[in-house]
């Protein structure tokens, strides 16, 4: 079963301007991964423009069965950091590229494909988005 991690900006897609493209994200044979970071960068909006339904829409993605949360631990910080230096990238686009590759995730899924250099063959970068 592959492991496909989301980007936050996926995610705002999902949730925010594309139910649509939910049958696309959400196959059988797909494991899907997040990480609080993602939960972070999602939450941030709704909550400054306390927009508590949009909260909950959030809220209500991230505990779906088919959504798994990952954990971000020193290893991850440690790659991105080096991703981060080595490519140039945001430290968030790294810590989310690191937990993707730390995990054993096979594909990220971005909306950002400048982020495809960075992965530097470590983990295939979809872009089904652009």
């Amino acid at each position: 079963m592959p492991r496909v991690y989301l980007d936050s900006c996926i995610v705002i897609y999902l949730v925010e301007r594309a139910q649509e493209a939910e049958s696309f994200v959400f196959q059988p044979d797909v494991r899907i991964y997040v990480s609080d970071l993602t939960r972070l960068e999602c939450r941030v909006f709704p909550i400054r423009h306390q927009n508590l339904r949009l909260l909950e829409r959030y809220d209500a993605f991230f505990d779906l069965p088919e959504v798994a949360l990952l954990a971000l631990n020193t290893e991850i910080f440690a790659l991105a950091a080096q991703l981060r230096a080595e490519h140039r990238i945001k430290t968030p686009d790294a810590i989310h590229l690191a937990a993707a590759i730390q995990y054993g995730c096979e594909e990220f899924w971005t909306n950002d494909n400048r982020l495809a250099v960075s992965a530097n063959g470590r983990i295939k970068v979809v872009v089904p988005f652009a």
